[in-house]
């Protein structure tokens, strides 16, 4: 249907839905770990705030726009303002590149995985200018940290991601969802665990989260971010959620497979990156923070071998089945 419209109206079509996904997802994400969150831990706000909790959400919205907005003296004024747009904005090009089906996409350009794993890349540069452009040292501490987690977990998730791409035959995300098949769901399982385990690291959740470690350096790189600005450190986290969940389950899960694809594809997907997204909050709540050394090591002695060990074992697959 969007084919027979002019290009100018189908981009601006495509771009308003972009932009509202991007704006709305990211909040059910965050309604869902209130929920979750109050669930595990018996917490009453999000449960009995407005409708079903809904007023938590809107209460810490208001919360954060009401905040004075504070430069600090010592920080460096262009980066610190800058930071939170570069954390958020990659993630917005993302959801543009990620397929919901191979026809609902909303800008399908060739290689898009290494464009996808490119983009989000640059959203963790984001919380590293917060860290060194704060004039803070546990800001600066936690800058250092995210740039050190930042190369030792894009190695083993860019593996896994070309594990698929290598038993695909192509880096279009919409080339893995037409070459998926079932039988991914065992082939593909370590990748599937080390990009999970590496995506969670790439977005600083727990247990992955010595970066903001709050009982060590307050809350570093974001220490000294008030209001708004504040807020939109947390919508790209949201955001992050939404692109590597989906991208997820487009990799490992096959995307819009399922009943009735052909209509419910875009559905599918949805669903499934949802249940992907649940599991990363849900690790938050269950499991502890590990310390720097062990993040370090989890990164260099467990999941870039298991990695490197799937990406041998696609390839010699392909040779096979070829």
């Amino acid at each position: 249907m969007l084919a027979d419209l002019p290009f100018a109206v189908e981009a601006a079509l495509k771009a308003v839905v972009v932009l509202g996904a991007f704006l709305t997802l990211p909040l059910l994400i965050g309604q869902t770990e209130h929920k979750v969150m109050a669930h595990m831990q018996g917490r009453l706000g999000p449960m009995e705030a407005g409708f079903h909790g809904v007023g938590q959400l809107v209460a810490d919205g208001i919360k954060f726009a009401q905040k004075e907005d504070i430069t600090p003296a010592a920080a460096d004024r262009h980066v610190f303002r800058l930071a939170p747009a570069v954390a958020l904005v990659p993630y917005l090009v993302a959801m543009a590149l990620v397929p919901l089906s191979a026809t609902w996409v909303a800008a399908d350009v060739p290689a898009s995985l290494l464009v996808v794993l490119a983009v989000t890349s640059v959203g963790v540069l984001g919380t590293l200018m917060a860290g060194l452009g704060s004039g803070n040292k546990y800001s600066q501490l936690g800058g250092m940290r995210a740039g050190a987690q930042l190369v030792s977990y894009e190695l083993p998730l860019v593996l896994a991601a070309a594990s698929v791409a290598l038993a695909a035959g192509t880096l279009s995300l919409v080339g893995v969802i037409e070459a998926w098949s079932p039988l991914w769901l065992l082939w593909q399982l370590p990748a599937a665990f080390v990009f999970l385990a590496s995506a969670v690291a790439e977005l600083q959740r727990t247990p992955f989260d010595a970066p903001i470690a709050d009982a060590e350096i307050v809350f570093g790189p974001f220490t000294e971010y008030s209001g708004l600005r504040f807020a939109l450190f947390l919508l790209a986290e949201y955001a992050g959620i939404v692109v590597f969940s989906v991208l997820f389950a487009v990799l490992f899960l096959g995307g819009p497979a399922g009943p009735w694809s052909q209509t419910m594809g875009p559905v599918w997907t949805l669903a499934k990156g949802f249940a992907v997204a649940v599991v990363v909050l849900w690790l938050r709540i269950a499991w502890p923070r590990v310390r720097e050394d062990q993040l370090q090591r989890f990164a260099w002695t467990v999941l870039l071998p298991v990695a490197l060990g799937q990406l041998a074992l696609t390839g010699v697959g392909v040779v096979v089945w070829a």
